[in-house]
């Protein structure tokens, strides 16, 4: 007889504190990738989107959209840390970019959980504090923020 395995997320009970869950494969970011996000989110800012204007600025080219990097930073968690475990999203802290990401650089992300607790107005459910860091190909970290999250409990 074949065994199914769904893949999933984890309950409450089974995120560990002070662990730091990695988040694999990395996302290559391509231009296509950055034109798009920045295009569909109305962010027309020049920095994303003119290669020749950006040559001229600090970087010397365009800047992949910091906000598709916080996209990708907490989408990559989604397989192994929340999909179908969690509740919603309560909020975001400490968003930093210290370094730029590039196209065609890679993104690769991790999490750590620093605190969890019961909450005490909806039973079955869990508050979670997760902390992501997301680092280019080069290990420069690129992308930080930590992320209040409502867990599922073990049914």
């Amino acid at each position: 007889m074949t065994r199914d395995v769904e893949q999933r997320g984890l309950y409450y009970e089974e995120l560990e504190l002070d662990t730091r869950y990695l988040h694999r494969p990395g996302r290559t970011l391509t231009e296509a990738d950055n034109v798009l996000f920045s295009t569909l989110t109305m962010n027309g800012q020049a920095l994303h989107l003119d290669a020749a204007w950006s040559a001229g600025q600090p970087f010397g080219q365009r800047l992949v959209n910091s906000m598709m990097t916080l996209a990708v930073l907490v989408g990559s968690s989604v397989d192994q840390l929340t999909q179908g475990t969690i509740v919603a999203n309560l909020g975001f802290t400490d968003v930093r970019f210290p370094h730029p990401l590039f196209h065609g650089d890679t993104l690769y992300s991790s999490t750590v959980v620093l605190d969890k607790r019961l909450s005490q107005s909806r039973p079955g459910q869990g508050v979670v504090t997760l902390e992501h860091t997301g680092r280019n190909q080069d290990d420069v970290v690129v992308a930080t923020a930590t992320r209040t999250v409502l867990f599922w409990c073990r049914p």
